[in-house]
């Protein structure tokens, strides 16, 4: 399983994200919008528009990592 460190925050975006966005996309959204940095081993969570789809975000210290549901 892989699991976050402990301390690890989870920042939930507000609003709906368009889901074609990868990693760039989505990097550039938590550096802009959220003002923070997206290697900073937080996970960011984002929404469809219909709500039925999200995409996280997280940095494990090796790279990004991008999970989809």
């Amino acid at each position: 399983m892989i699991a976050p460190p402990p301390g690890t925050r989870i920042w939930i975006a507000a609003g709906h994200t368009d889901m074609r966005r990868g990693f760039d996309g989505l990097a550039a959204i938590v550096q802009q919008q959220l003002d923070t940095d997206p290697f900073s081993g937080h996970v960011f969570v984002f929404r469809g528009r219909r709500g039925d789809r999200i995409k996280l975000l997280w940095f494990d210290g090796d790279g990004l990592c991008l999970f989809a549901k």
